[in-house]
């Protein structure tokens, strides 16, 4: 039985060639709505030099100053990111050990935190950082960065924390039960058992998944748009498309720019990942069910 007979039946001579109809179908279906679009992009002049001009144009006196924004912007987003990135890794891993060491007791608080922050929507914490703790007198403004950033960054961070948590606590749950009980049979504590066997196996395990919400982190740095002023890409775009009045090309190059970014960020993955021992796959054959995590961002 082939691979691809596994979950349906395999397709006689007749339905692969209603299948071939209805894609060609569908391609040229698709085809027209693409050409009828362009025409009308065309029509309203939204190809012209013009509108394009300020951004693939040096010579166009509005070029330097809108990649100006855009560097800002960028700048910003990933200054924003990085930290979030930072503090999320660093206290998921230690929320992850803190669940995996205490007893049931123990755990029940931050099994509370975790269900809490993972239910509540991105834009509804980074709202409560940037706008919630100034009202209620939580000054931020004093710390570099400035009050939006940090609102920025705790909003990311109270919700990619516990995602982190789970990844690194599914990670460690994956490991084969011998790992922690041969590192205690070698005279090791549980904590160091923990730091020096199990937590760098977990890495090497869930770094697909660690990777995938790095650029979750790195894309929802954009609801700040949304909540406050904070100079990113997509804030620094929204000023450039009042000006030039032109949201189509403008947000087309920060599209690319988000793309260009984030893909950079799956190929440092590939590469993290390449380097690592090639045993590291498969420490673990099985993994809980309650362990699996469902990696993924939120608005």
């Amino acid at each position: 039985m082939s691979p691809t007979s596994v979950l349906y039946d395999a397709q006689g001579p007749r339905a692969r060639r209603r299948t071939r109809i209805a894609t060609a179908v569908a391609l040229l279906a698709l085809a027209g709505l693409a050409f009828v679009v362009v025409r009308r992009l065309a029509a309203q002049g939204e190809f012209s030099m013009e509108k394009w001009g300020p951004l693939i144009d040096p010579s166009n006196e509005a070029f330097e100053p809108v990649w100006q924004l855009l560097a800002e912007g960028v700048v910003n987003t990933l200054k924003a990111a990085a930290v979030a990135m930072t503090l999320s890794v660093v206290l998921g891993t230690l929320i992850a050990v803190a669940r995996l060491s205490l007893g049931r007791a123990g755990r029940i608080p931050l099994i509370g935190l975790v269900e809490l922050f993972r239910g509540l929507p991105v834009v509804v914490l980074v709202y409560f950082g940037a706008r919630v703790l100034d009202d209620v007198g939580v000054p931020l403004d004093q710390l570099p960065g400035g009050q939006t950033f940090w609102g920025l960054v705790i909003g990311l961070t109270a919700y990619n924390m516990v995602i982190f948590a789970e990844v690194v606590r599914a990670g460690v749950a994956s490991l084969p039960r011998g790992q922690r009980e041969a590192a205690l049979a070698t005279g090791l504590t549980n904590g160091q058992a923990m730091r020096l066997v199990l937590l760098p196996q977990a890495f090497r395990v869930m770094l697909p998944a660690i990777i995938s919400q790095l650029v979750v982190v790195l894309k929802d740095t954009s609801l700040i748009t949304f909540v406050a002023n904070y100079d990113e890409l997509l804030s620094q775009g929204e000023s450039i498309r009042r000006n030039l009045d032109n949201p189509i090309q403008t947000f087309v190059v920060i599209a690319l720019m988000y793309i260009a970014i984030n893909y950079a960020l799956g190929r440092l993955a590939q590469y993290l990942e390449r380097r690592q021992p090639r045993t590291a796959g498969r420490a673990g054959a099985t993994v809980d069910e309650d362990s699996r995590v469902p990696v993924g961002g939120g608005a």
